[in-house]
């Protein structure tokens, strides 16, 4: 993510995945209120909270508020007023984020001990049931890496030509559907060391309809759209081909059966709730024109992607790049908003099992 709080950082480029964490909210709220044991954990005078993927804020602190205040209503419920625990909260992210950002923005009236937890989620990041709930939003999307197979010229997977795969060959598309599949095998398997029984996992992301092809995705459009660009780029020289050839993104939009089908594999488990929330492009509906939604897209995608390119092309192509990009945007805005479907995005909760796994 781009750090810092200029134009095209995160901090200020967050706010269409804001909109779907205000939709969350209630239901957040009332799966912590039903299914989190609070009574289990009454032993402990510290309530211990991680948000996986928090980048530079300011959306982790509005999770992070909203988790809290759901347990202190808990609390109340039962009739623990007087007994509502201190809360840690642990924000993890990769090495690379500005965590220097992160905590100069920390709210002045938190209710909470902030501790930063670099590293990747995709591996032991706590000690064992040392966490009682875990939260993690617009992150899981995010794969650990490219699907080696993809850059790969003698594999029959290597997606010359693009960087993404929705429209790319079949073997493109299982390539990015196994590494998710790893990906998230190894995402449980460490949660379920760290959190303890009866705690619960709160996961916000962008899903796929399992019914609709990648192809017919908007987000996987506008990602193909960003190729097209690079491609464009290339053909006129200001890239080489064969860098264009070897950069795919890290990203897959598995669907809703894809992550039920990595908790039965886990076993560790419980899904308690999966609700889906409306799509990101809803909260592009209050701009007024085609040009400045064109515009929120495209501001949008730099400040998640504007590292990975300006590390594999160099930051000279940027802003031709995300000019053309921009333009494209708001000349194939109705097209691809007409032609395609938006992603699901989803609100699961996982409750940890009371067993050994």
């Amino acid at each position: 993510m781009k750090s810092g709080d200029g134009l095209y950082s995160y901090s200020n480029n967050s706010y269409l995945q804001r909109g779907v964490m205000n939709a969350a909210k209630q239901i957040v709220s009332e799966a912590i209120v039903e299914n989190l044991d609070i009574l289990k954990f009454s032993s402990s005078t510290t309530v211990r909270v991680a948000d996986l993927g928090c980048s530079i804020g300011p959306n982790t602190f509005f999770a992070v508020q909203n988790i809290l205040e759901a347990i202190e209503l808990k609390c109340q419920n039962q009739g623990l007023d007087s007994q509502i625990p201190e809360f840690q909260v642990f924000f993890n992210d990769h090495t690379s984020n500005d965590f220097n950002t992160l905590f100069s923005s920390l709210p002045p009236n938190r209710r909470y001990h902030a501790a930063g937890v670099p590293g990747s989620f995709y591996s032991r990041l706590f000690p064992n049931r040392s966490l009682h709930i875990v939260h993690s939003s617009f992150a899981i999307q995010w794969l650990s890496r490219v699907p080696k197979k993809v850059v790969d010229r003698s594999s029959h997977a290597w997606n010359k030509g693009r960087i993404y795969y929705p429209s790319a060959a079949d073997e493109v598309v299982e390539a990015y559907s196994a590494q998710c599949a790893e990906d998230m095998a190894r995402f449980l398997q460490a949660r379920a060391q760290e959190i303890a029984d009866g705690g619960l996992m709160i996961l916000i992301f962008a899903a796929r309809p399992d019914e609709i092809p990648h192809s017919q995705l908007v987000a996987n459009i506008m990602h193909d759209m960003l190729g097209c660009c690079l491609m464009d780029m290339a053909k006129k020289g200001i890239v080489s081909e064969e860098k264009v050839d070897m950069f795919n993104l890290p990203l897959y939009h598995m669907s809703d059966k894809e992550l039920e089908a990595a908790v039965e594999r886990n076993g560790c488990f419980s899904i308690e709730r999966m609700e889906s929330l409306p799509p990101i492009s809803s909260t592009l509906q209050s701009l007024v024109s085609t040009r400045h939604k064109a515009q929120a897209i495209s501001f949008h995608v730099r400040a998640a992607m504007e590292d990975l390119i300006k590390a594999h092309f160099g930051e000279e192509i940027l802003d031709q790049l995300f000019d053309s990009y921009s333009k494209k945007l708001e000349q194939e805005y109705s097209l691809f908003e007409s032609a395609g479907t938006s992603a699901l995005n989803l609100c699961a909760v996982l409750k940890r099992k009371t067993m050994n796994c």
